[in-house]
């Protein structure tokens, strides 16, 4: 395994945890020359890792969890961690997708969330905006337009455009939403656990519900898991714990 390692402080960290677990080759991605051989991880898809990833045949990804990450805020463009505490999300050969194998509750149980009631009514659809990072990353330059165009074909309600740094917090956009649409944001796992269900574009996550669904919207707790066995704490990334699993799996 090779870990591609950028200078960025945060990407140095997590790596690190990560390469530890799995034994891996630390190299510094402006070393690092390409061979489709090779097997290769990073975090995040900024300074070069994303154009690797997307050459690549046997990669693994690393970003914030699914479900009880690290805490973050955001300022335009920027993302600065509160703590490192959280859980980071592992996806093998994709940035956004998640095995739905059969597993037990356990560590699902550990993170305590709190499920509410699917919701009954509400008031609008939030449309989570996607990153720039993300647009440029999978092209959607008229992902916004053409997904609210999509939307009204099958339904009259209010659509609520928001993105990470909009001043009204998505915890209280949840609590009158009736549903949450996203390219692949993990924000809608977090829609679900307030009973709001979610609605994504990206191919292999619209099996949790897509657009066409938008007045009938499901929210299965399988998903979470599955989820919960996607995603790993850095002493977990260290132990090896998480990549004797990742690697099996």
């Amino acid at each position: 395994m090779i870990v591609l390692q950028t200078d960025h402080i945060n990407n140095k960290r997590i790596t690190n945890h990560f390469a530890k677990g799995c034994n891996g080759k630390i190299i510094n991605i402006k070393d690092y020359v390409f061979d489709i051989e090779d097997t290769v991880s990073s975090y995040g898809i900024l300074r070069g890792t994303g154009n690797i990833f997307k050459k690549s045949n046997n990669f693994y990804y690393i970003d914030h969890g699914y479900l009880s990450a690290s805490k973050r805020s955001f300022n335009k463009d920027k993302t600065m961690f509160k703590d490192f505490d959280g859980y980071f999300r592992v996806v093998h050969n994709d940035l956004i997708g998640f095995k739905t194998n059969k597993k037990d509750k356990s560590r699902l149980e550990k993170l305590n969330i709190d499920f509410k009631k699917k919701r009954i009514e509400g008031e609008y659809i939030i449309l989570s905006e996607p990153s720039a990072y993300m647009v440029k990353y999978f092209n959607l330059t008229n992902w916004v337009k053409t997904t609210i165009e999509e939307i009204q074909r099958y339904t009259d309600r209010k659509i609520f455009l928001h993105n990470k740094t909009s001043k009204i917090p998505l915890d209280l956009l949840l609590d009158k939403a009736w549903a949450f649409v996203s390219f692949q944001s993990t924000a809608g796992f977090k829609a679900m656990t307030s009973g709001v269900p979610a609605h994504f574009t990206y191919e292999s996550l619209k099996n949790i519900n897509s657009i066409e669904e938008i007045e009938n919207g499901k929210i299965d707790k399988d998903i979470f898991v599955s989820l919960s066995y996607n995603q790993w704490t850095l002493k977990e990334f260290e132990s090896g714990e998480a990549w004797e699993y990742i690697s099996k799996d």
